[in-house]
């Protein structure tokens, strides 16, 4: 069983950068994910990491001000988060899955099967 759980969020000034922790509890997966969901919006994936080597992926809105980096020792993933805006105000879910063919990495949140009860990000001014 992999249980993903998130920490870091809070209440941001605009301009400011957050750093978000997820720790990885039993089974690390292929393949971790931060998604982000505001209000009265459907989820949407924001970057992603494979565990054995670290590639990365990002969604075309995450890239350059978003940051996806892991800590393999402590099963710990991070995001990274610089010059917030108001758009950015979410909550940040983490997750994880088991393979994924050929190595492929996983950008929809259905490919997902385990998941986090999310940390809610409020960026203010």
């Amino acid at each position: 069983q992999m249980q993903p759980v998130e920490s870091g969020g809070g209440v941001v000034q605009t301009g400011e950068s957050v750093s978000l922790s997820c720790k990885i509890s039993g089974r690390t997966g292929s393949g971790i994910g931060w998604f982000r969901q505001a209000p009265g919006q459907e989820r949407r994936f924001v970057a992603t990491i494979r565990w054995s080597d670290g590639a990365t992926v990002y969604s075309d809105s995450a890239r350059g001000r978003f940051t996806i980096s892991k800590d393999s020792a402590q099963n710990m993933v991070f995001l990274q988060i610089n010059n917030l805006q108001p758009d950015d105000t979410a909550v940040y879910y983490c997750a994880t899955y088991l393979s994924a063919p050929f190595g492929r990495q996983r950008t929809a949140a259905s490919q997902y099967p385990y998941w986090g009860q999310g940390t809610p990000v409020t960026v203010s001014g």
